[in-house]
C-alpha cells in the first residue's frame, strides 16, 4: 500500500515537472511570436538592413547565423567523434584516461565568454585570422566540442559488447567493427548531441562578439575571412545599442522569432535523420 502511494506520488511529481517545463516553453514561444510576427515579411527575410537599422531586412544575419552554425558543426563533429572513438575503443583504462574524461566534462560547463576570449587571443590575434567567419566557426566549434565528445562517448558505450564480439568472431578487425557495427548503431545518440550543439551555437552571442560578428553590413560576406552579421548579436545590438529603439524593438523580436524557427528547422532535420538511423539499426 505504502509503495503504491509512493509510486503514484513519484509519477505525479514527474508529470507536474513536465507540465511546468512545457508551460515555460510555451510562454517563451508565445512571448516571442506575439511581439515578432508583425515584423516578419518577405522583405524582412530577403533584404539587407536599411535606414539606420529601422527598415529593410535581416537576410545577412540569417545567412551569417547559418554559416557560423554549419562551420562549427563541420569542424567539431569529426574531431568529437574521433576523440570519443579513441577514448571508448582504443584507450587504456587507467587514471590518465579518466582524468581526460573528467576534464572534457568540466570544459562543457565553461562559460561561453571564456571561449570567446580564447578565440580572440588565438584565432583573431595569434593566428591573425582577424574578426571573421573562420575565427567564429573555430571558436564555436571548440565550445561545443566537449558536448559532442560526451554525447558520442555515451552513444558508443550504449552499444552492446555482444555486437563487437560477434563482429570479431566473423573475422573483422577492430576498425572494421567500429566502422560497420559500432558507429551505425550509435549514430542516433551522436546526432542527439549534434542537435543540442546546434541549438547552443545558433543562440550564442559572447563568442561571436569577440571573433566574428559585426553590427551592420551593406552586403554579404564574400570569404571565410569576412566579418559577418548574426542573429544573436543583431538582437543584442538592436536592444542595447540601437539609436532608434522604438522602431528597432519590433525588428529585434522579429529576429528572435526567425532565430527560433531556424533552430527548430535544423533540429527537426537532424531529428528526422536520427529517427531513420534508429529504425534502421535499432
Amino acid at each position: 500500500m505504502k509503495r503504491g502511494i509512493s509510486q503514484r506520488l513519484g509519477f505525479f511529481s514527474l508529470f507536474l515537472c513536465m507540465l511546468v517545463t512545457l508551460f515555460f516553453l510555451g510562454a517563451i514561444i508565445y512571448f516571442i511570436t506575439a511581439r515578432g510576427v508583425s515584423a516578419i515579411s518577405w522583405e524582412f527575410l530577403t533584404q539587407v538592413p536599411k535606414k539606420a537599422m529601422t527598415a529593410g531586412g535581416v537576410a545577412p544575419a540569417i545567412l551569417g547565423t547559418f554559416y557560423l552554425t554549419l562551420g562549427a558543426v563541420v569542424f567539431s563533429l569529426p574531431l568529437g567523434v574521433a576523440c570519443a572513438i579513441y577514448l571508448c575503443e582504443y584507450s587504456p583504462k587507467n587514471y590518465v584516461v579518466n582524468l581526460i574524461r573528467i576534464s572534457i566534462n568540466n570544459l562543457a560547463g565553461v562559460p561561453s565568454v571564456v571561449f570567446g576570449l580564447f578565440g580572440l587571443a588565438v584565432f583573431v590575434k595569434f593566428l591573425d585570422f582577424g574578426v571573421s567567419i573562420l575565427s567564429g566557426c573555430l571558436t564555436l566549434g571548440i565550445m561545443i566540442l566537449p558536448n559532442i565528445i560526451s554525447a558520442s562517448q555515451e552513444a558508443l558505450l550504449a552499444v552492446p559488447q555482444s555486437y563487437r564480439e560477434a563482429s570479431f568472431a566473423l573475422g573483422a578487425t577492430r576498425w572494421e567493427t567500429i566502422k560497420r557495427v559500432v558507429l551505425p548503431s550509435s549514430l542516433s545518440g551522436i546526432l542527439t548531441g549534434v542537435i543540442l550543439s546546434i541549438g547552443r551555437v545558433a543562440g550564442e552571442t559572447a563568442p561571436i562578439l569577440f571573433t566574428a560578428a559585426t553590427f551592420y553590413m551593406r552586403g554579404y560576406p564574400n570569404s571565410i575571412f569576412s566579418e559577418v552579421m548574426a542573429l544573436p548579436y543583431h538582437i543584442y545590438a538592436l536592444m542595447t545599442e540601437g539609436t532608434h529603439p522604438q522602431q528597432q524593438r519590433h525588428i529585434a523580436y522579429g529576429c528572435a522569432m526567425v532565430l527560433l524557427i531556424l533552430v527548430l528547422m535544423v533540429s527537426t532535420l537532424a531529428i528526422i535523420i536520427r529517427q531513420k538511423q534508429r529504425s534502421k539499426y535499432g
